[in-house]
């Protein structure tokens, strides 16, 4: 029987729904043990958690992950290949959340919104091979002795953490699976503001993952062209033709806007139009902040408490 280590960070007082969730959903089942992970710097906290855990599989969620009954069961399917060493599956927008909410969780599982990231966001396709492109750490299955073994997440970076570690899990020549039935339920953020700071986060991660592993993805880096584009067509906007891609990029949103409606029967996809670009260079320009302010330092802090809500081999109390 495959055992879990369930590991969720969480700031000191906020509401863990995810651990609710899970004595609601598997009270009885002894399968498991739960850590929260109490502090300020995620990628420490979890990498403590995982020092204290004995489960055979690591498997990381957020505050707020709402899993479904048979994650545990895609999870040993994929791991009982020796080669596997991670099995992930996409985060999903809740029906219940508001209407902006909903909004945002499109635009993030549009190809265009997203690009190569989308598939973190919606259930498509079949159980497969794939890279960290469509892995997220809100849902990840990570076999412990792999984790200890390539020294947990670098408590430099957040976020991008796990996409810098599952790059060293395929380093290793370790195999990573997509699972879109091993799904969990997370909502968006709440305003626009968020949704801003959030992309802006996205693509800080990303920049200072390039500095530190020395790797410069070309598709990552397009929002910073997107952003490099823009002003250089604002500089030049006597120039007419420099203007033509700029119309291309808005017939291409207006085109994934009108089949989000379409798809969705949701007006409010029309709204994407605007969303897409304003996602695209905020994440662009966060890109750049990453850069330009070199590789981070590793953020420690030494009031995380680990807890132990649940062992293994007892059920929720």
């Amino acid at each position: 029987m495959t055992t879990f280590s369930i590991i969720i960070p969480v700031k000191p007082g906020r509401r863990v729904v995810a651990c609710e969730s899970l004595k609601n959903l598997l009270p009885d089942d002894q399968r498991y043990e739960l850590f929260l992970a109490e502090g300020c710097a995620p990628s420490q906290q979890r990498n403590l958690a995982a020092q204290e855990a004995s489960g055979d599989v690591l498997y990381f969620l957020d505050d707020d992950s709402l899993i479904t009954p048979d994650n545990f069961l895609f999870c040993s399917d994929g791991l009982s290949d020796p080669a596997v060493a991670v099995v992930g599956g996409p985060s999903i927008t809740p029906s219940g959340d508001g209407w902006l909410q909903q909004l945002f969780g499109l635009a993030l599982a549009s190809p265009f919104g997203s690009g190569a990231v989308h598939k973190r966001y919606r259930r498509d396709g079949k159980t497969r091979t794939t890279t960290d492109s469509e892995l997220i750490l809100c849902n990840l299955a990570v076999r412990r002795s792999v984790f200890m073994e390539l020294g947990g997440f670098n408590e430099r970076l957040y976020p991008n953490e796990e996409n810098e570690f599952l790059e060293r899990v395929t380093s290793a020549g370790y195999t990573l699976l997509h699972n879109p039935d091993m799904f969990v339920f997370r909502s968006q953020r709440h305003t626009l503001k968020e949704f801003i700071r959030q992309m802006f986060s996205y693509g800080r991660g990303r920049g200072q993952q390039s500095l530190i592993t020395s790797t410069y993805s070309l598709t990552s880096f397009i929002p910073l062209f997107f952003v490099v584009y823009l002003v250089a067509s604002l500089i030049g906007i006597k120039y007419v033709l420099l203007l033509a891609p700029l119309v291309l990029y808005l017939i291409a949103a207006l085109v994934s806007s009108l089949m989000v409606v379409y798809r969705t029967g949701h007006l409010y996809g029309l709204l994407l139009i605007a969303l897409y670009p304003l996602m695209h260079v905020v994440n662009g320009v966060g890109l750049l902040w990453g850069l330009i302010n070199g590789k981070p330092e590793p953020v420690h802090d030494s009031s995380i408490r680990i807890r132990t809500i649940k062992k293994l081999g007892e059920v929720f109390s």
